[in-house]
């Protein structure tokens, strides 16, 4: 099977699966909880060892929040470093015949 056939073969299982699946939420609910949830519970209790664990789950979501919020941050910036280095776009030349003359004229349009 040659990689084409083999990623729509792949592909056509995954919409299947998919398409059995009645509560999308519910199948993805504990590798979400687990990828990103557990971390900052436990960053959390490192932090606080002796916080009750309302006290947890809210540094958590304060944790998370941050987390979240410095990497829009650094995405900010490096879009507008990115801007900023951007070269500058080539000024357009047209040129155009001088009233009554067959000759061209070159003007610089901004």
């Amino acid at each position: 099977m040659n990689p084409n056939e083999r990623s729509m073969k792949m592909r056509l299982a995954a919409h299947k699966s998919w398409a059995s699946t009645p509560d999308r939420s519910a199948r993805t609910q504990k590798a979400r909880l687990a990828s990103h949830h557990t971390r900052f519970l436990e960053q959390a209790r490192k932090q606080h060892p002796d916080a009750t664990d309302v006290q947890i789950t809210a540094i958590a979501d304060s944790l998370r929040k941050a987390h979240y919020t410095e990497l829009a941050l650094r995405s900010a910036q490096a879009r507008r470093l990115k801007k900023d280095q951007a070269p500058t776009p080539l000024r357009i030349r047209a040129t155009r015949k001088a009233p009554g003359s067959d000759t061209e004229q070159t003007d610089s349009a901004a």
